[in-house]
């Protein structure tokens, strides 16, 4: 900008954080930044271990060891400060039903320290941001699921923090508060807070985040942004076969693809074949004869462009919602 060099600035650094319960290792020496003003996503599946990495940055569980830094505050040693520059939406609702969405707004308030007239203020713009000024005096128990959610993140925005942390902020919702919700996570990062976004939803990562960190069975197998992440695979797209059953065990991969594409570019889990490939309609007819040769009926057949869902198959072996 105007030969100005902008310089970025790392928000929160995390540096090979472990947490074992008991010899079960939930999170495995896991690495990565995120700058400020940034969004930023923690991608995979339930178990993965995404949502114990957000308890540790959020300083509710300590970690085994590793060490976390937000805005320059270190977390394990000094929570209660760096707790001040952070917003934080868990997957539980953390609402009274038996209050209204004000008076919820306003105890949540009090607990960052806010009161008077500032406190009034952050309510009324918090109500304005997840559109529910109309509903401010009606009861949480009366609430859908969505509003209740919308209320959550709005309790974690009133003291206008740095980062706002989220961990899977749309499970078990209805549509319309889902897309409401996205698009205040997005005007938010607009505005200028650092989100670090929580999901196994690949279309909301997609729409939400610069960069990505896809996380399986407690490690950071990759990260980057959605276009370097999609490189990893070039410009394969996946051919998927459905057939009414899984090939006999004496039905060997290579054998049955021969040399038309690579071994490590087929995967076969129960009925599903899935195949890598950069031009898929050069090699689909042939596939299917293969297939069909076997004895093996096939139910479906489908073509899918690269897409995060292809990446963490090619990466795991496995699909993201497994």
């Amino acid at each position: 900008m105007n030969g100005k060099e902008v310089l970025k600035v790392n928000i929160l650094n995390v540096q090979e954080l472990r947490k074992s319960f008991g010899k079960f290792d939930a999170v495995k020496g896991v690495s990565f930044s995120v700058e400020k003003g940034e969004s930023f996503s923690l991608l995979g599946p339930n178990g993965a271990g995404k949502s114990t990495t957000i308890n540790m940055l959020t300083g509710l569980y300590p970690p085994t060891s590793g060490s976390i830094q937000v805005t320059g505050v270190d977390v394990i040693n000094n929570p209660k400060l760096a707790q001040k520059s952070i917003g934080v939406v868990p997957q539980e609702i953390a609402l009274y039903g038996a209050l209204s969405a004000r008076e919820n707004l306003k105890f949540w308030g009090r607990m960052y320290d806010l009161s008077g007239k500032a406190l009034d203020k952050a309510v009324d713009e918090v109500l304005e941001i997840i559109g529910l000024t109309d509903r401010a005096k009606d009861k949480i128990n009366t609430f859908s699921g969505g509003m209740k959610r919308r209320v959550n993140i709005g309790a974690a925005i009133l003291h206008k923090p740095e980062v706002l942390i989220m961990d899977e902020p749309t499970v078990g919702i209805d549509p319309q508060s889902r897309n409401h919700i996205l698009n205040t996570v997005k005007s938010l990062n607009q505005n200028g807070m650092t989100i670090i976004y929580t999901s196994h939803y690949m279309e909301e990562v997609e729409y939400l985040c610069e960069r990505i960190g896809i996380m399986d069975h407690g490690e950071l197998i990759a990260c980057g942004t959605l276009r370097e992440l999609r490189e990893t695979i070039g410009d394969r797209s996946r051919i998927i076969i459905s057939m009414d059953k899984g090939f006999s065990k004496d039905i060997e991969i290579g054998s049955l693809i021969k040399n038309l594409v690579l071994k490590k570019d087929v995967l076969i889990k129960d009925n599903l074949l899935t195949v890598f490939h950069k031009e898929p309609h050069l090699v689909l007819s042939d596939l299917i004869q293969l297939v069909t040769k076997t004895g093996t009926k096939i139910t479906s057949v489908e073509i899918v462009e690269p897409n995060l869902e292809s990446v963490f198959l090619h990466l795991t072996g496995r699909s993201l919602r497994d």
